[in-house]
């Protein structure tokens, strides 16, 4: 649906730690035909040398014609109107992918003010003057909705934390930007290859060494039916594209009439007014929004069982004693916790064929990835407005073995005799 004949130009904003990686890949891939004409992809990480977990593929990326990589510290104005000059010889970019903000779940408000929600209003401010056809704001699964059936986009789900709290506030943000042919897509948890942060990476890890110790692996919170929709990276990547692709032609006032939803308030009120480019609490304010999970309907026992079968254990879940302690007091059994695995990952590392010195991976599990997640999405819109056919439509063990194969085969995961 791009227009014109020409391949659009593209800027990826941030996310290099995250999905910013595999878009980059499907945009231009190895093998086959490339869906843009020139790729720029800004972030404050340095690739050469690294100062974050690229895996083995993306600097391969980064090689390819007409792909360019700046570091930058997106906080600056005048970087961000810098990222959106394009090169002399290029037209001006057409699709803007934004990623950023801060991940770190045990920062302070004033962090996702400035380094989410502020950054996120500089490009997007920037984008709206440039007239990008398409901008995608990338929102990651900081909500918790009920434990019982999938949520569509009208629903009012409650975002988590004060991370939650300003991801979601910087979705409000946003959408009060006059002309910004804005569209969000929310994912579920995410896994798939290079793919590191985030629970079920966690979890892949603390199965494996189960599983090389011949012990269940046991979580808290039975029975662990609350939902924890997955989504494979591919179907981010696809669905990003897909969504840009539906706005270019559109514009935001067609996108909002077929796909807009309210973007509700979750925020202290008394704040509003502190806050440089919050918009007031009773304002409505409509965008774009559309859900991207898989076809699995995952639960935590439905993971749990999933990931330990691909390492030849089980999954088990805490008797009741813990799970009360834990309700209360998290904190007081994370140590008791991790102290079962995280040194079984350190054995594996150093008995691998070659032993192990650097990998982006660990088995040590931190209060917000042991606290209890219930997040059920309904992916019928993106698959009924935009046609979106999923590409990885189950969580399963033939796909988890490709994430670990490929970590085996760049020296990320441990290669065992036996095993």
């Amino acid at each position: 649906m791009s227009t014109g004949t020409e391949k659009p130009n593209v800027l990826i904003l941030g996310g290099l730690n995250t999905v910013a990686r595999p878009l980059a890949a499907f945009l231009v891939p190895l093998k086959g035909d490339r869906l843009v004409g020139h790729l720029r992809i800004v972030d404050k990480f340095s690739v050469a040398p690294a100062t974050t977990y690229l895996g083995a593929e993306f600097p391969k990326v980064l090689q390819q014609p007409d792909v360019e990589y700046k570091q930058a510290n997106l906080t600056i104005p005048s970087a961000v109107s810098s990222a959106f000059d394009p090169p002399k010889d290029k037209a001006a970019y057409s699709y803007v992918f934004d990623f950023s903000g801060e991940l770190r779940h045990d920062r302070a408000d004033m962090i996702f003010i400035n380094a989410t929600f502020k950054v996120a209003r500089l490009i997007g401010t920037e984008a709206a003057k440039r007239k990008v056809k398409a901008y995608v704001r990338v929102q990651p699964p900081f909500y918790t909705s009920s434990s019982k059936g999938s949520h569509d986009e009208k629903e009012d789900i409650k975002p988590a934390g004060t991370i939650g709290t300003w991801w979601h506030e910087t979705l409000r943000g946003l959408a009060a930007i006059e002309d910004l042919n804005l569209v969000i897509l929310r994912f579920g948890f995410v896994y798939g290859p290079y793919i590191t942060v985030g629970i079920l990476s966690t979890v892949l890890t603390v199965a494996a060494v189960y599983g090389h110790m011949k012990q269940p692996m046991k979580t808290l919170w039975a029975p662990g039916k609350d939902a924890m929709n997955s989504v494979h990276v591919y179907d981010v990547a696809g669905a990003i594209w897909a969504c840009a692709e539906w706005m270019g032609p559109l514009g935001r006032k067609e996108a909002n009439t077929i796909a807009g939803e309210e973007i509700i308030f979750h925020n202290d009120k008394k704040i509003v007014a502190e806050v440089d480019g919050m918009s007031p609490h009773n304002q409505k304010l409509i965008a774009p929004l559309f859900n991207i999970v898989d076809d699995s309907n995952l639960t935590l026992a439905k993971a749990g069982s999933t990931v330990t079968a691909l390492f030849g254990t089980t999954h088990e879940f805490y008797n009741m004693a813990m799970n009360t302690v834990a309700k209360f007091k998290l904190d007081d059994v994370v140590e008791e916790i991790n102290e079962h695995h995280v040194g079984g990952w350190t054995e594996m590392l150093q008995a691998s064929n070659p032993p192990i010195q650097n990998t982006p991976l660990s088995a040590y599990m931190d209060t917000h990835q042991l606290a209890k997640h219930s997040l059920g999405y309904s992916n019928a819109k993106i698959k009924e407005v935009i046609q979106y056919k999923l590409k990885r439509p189950q969580f399963t063990q033939e796909n988890l073995k490709e994430v670990v194969d490929k970590w085996k085969a760049e020296g990320s995961w441990p290669i065992l005799d036996g095993e």
